[in-house]
């Protein structure tokens, strides 16, 4: 018994509610009356619960991450949350999305195979309507083929959706998903045997006023690599992972590249602000209680670290480091930082 439906058959069925056709309440009842789920043992389950909850927590990692950044893109609220993680054969997957629609096919490096993202069509329009300066309040389903330039378009919002999946998937598998193809018909999308077991994941998307589905399904045969980490075990001790020697090098490193304010102080001077708006190219400010011999401060962040002497360096006013202000919060990480900067 195929428990999928198609879009149509979803559409028939609302439209027979709305009409008084089909009784709600007499539905729900039969729907608690039976409490039995067919079981076809030439199908067997292949992912556990304990995985089918890891993989829908990696996607709504996955869900929060697309709606910042669709939302940054089309500059309009975008709301991604998973709807349902199930597993299903990859024939009924085919069966229960609409044709035309926008399958993008995923090659899953490293690992062995590929996975489909496919978006509802009235999604895909509203994400093309909005980067092409529209409104996207339109709900008519739009069915029909992609242009050229619009596949080019969805092909640059996909690859920014893979780049949010890779972050989602970090602590399982350095995932390198990157898009293979854009497919309209899903009979052109076979990357798997009709009956292989895949993992779909939905996700509800929103974009203003345009709601539809996404879905990600991702073959069991690609993942298998991978399965026994899709535990949650194994999902909470590697979130919960101390400082390690690699995970500090690697934090001293990105610590290297970061860019902060340095400032040489001369000195200070309480003074008026009305002779601060009068100040002209030419003017001398005289500071108290300094003395040409004195040591500068440099600081960093706002606070001192050095004490330096002024100078030139060819033909530019520079300054010679002669000593470190420590003090007793900052004076071990400044000193760790200066260690690890050294070459």
């Amino acid at each position: 018994m195929n428990e999928v439906l198609s879009q149509d058959e979803i559409d028939q069925l609302l439209t027979a509610i709305s009409t008084g056709e089909v009784d709600a309440d007499e539905m729900k009842n039969n729907s608690e009356q039976r409490k039995v789920k067919i079981y076809d043992f030439k199908r067997p389950d292949k992912f556990s619960k304990d995985q089918i909850r890891t993989i829908s927590m990696i996607h709504e990692t996955f869900a929060r991450l697309t709606s910042t950044s669709l939302s940054a893109q089309l500059r309009a609220m975008v709301h991604v949350h998973v709807v349902s993680v199930d597993q299903l054969t990859y024939e009924e997957f085919i069966r229960s999305i609409p044709n035309p629609t926008t399958l993008a096919v995923v090659d899953m490096e490293p690992l062995k195979g590929s996975a489909v993202l496919e978006m509802d069509p009235s999604i895909t329009f509203a994400i093309i309507e909005k980067l092409f300066g529209g409104k996207a309040e339109g709900n008519q389903k739009m069915a029909r083929e992609l242009t050229e330039i619009e596949i080019a378009v969805i092909e640059s919002v996909i690859v920014r959706i893979l780049g949010n999946l890779r972050e989602s998937w970090a602590n399982v598998i350095d995932l390198r998903p990157r898009l293979g193809r854009i497919e309209v018909n899903p009979q052109f999308a076979q990357i798997v045997p009709p009956s292989d077991m895949v993992v779909l994941v939905t996700l509800e998307t929103k974009i203003g006023d345009v709601e539809g589905m996404t879905n990600l399904c991702i073959p069991y045969i690609t993942i298998e690599p991978v399965i026994s980490k899709l535990s949650g075990q194994y999902w909470y001790s590697s979130v919960r992972k101390g400082a390690t020697t690699e995970n500090l090098s690697v934090i001293k490193e990105r610590l290297n590249s970061v860019i902060v304010d340095l400032v040489v102080e001369v000195g200070s001077i309480d003074i008026r602000i009305k002779d601060v708006v009068s100040l002209k190219p030419g003017d001398c400010v005289k500071l108290n209680n300094v003395k040409i011999t004195d040591n500068f401060k440099i600081k960093i962040g706002g606070k001192e670290k050095f004490d330096c002497r002024p100078g030139k360096l060819g033909s530019k006013v520079a300054v010679q480091i002669v000593d470190k202000i420590e003090d007793n919060k900052d004076g071990q990480m400044a000193e760790e930082l200066e260690d690890g900067g050294e070459e």
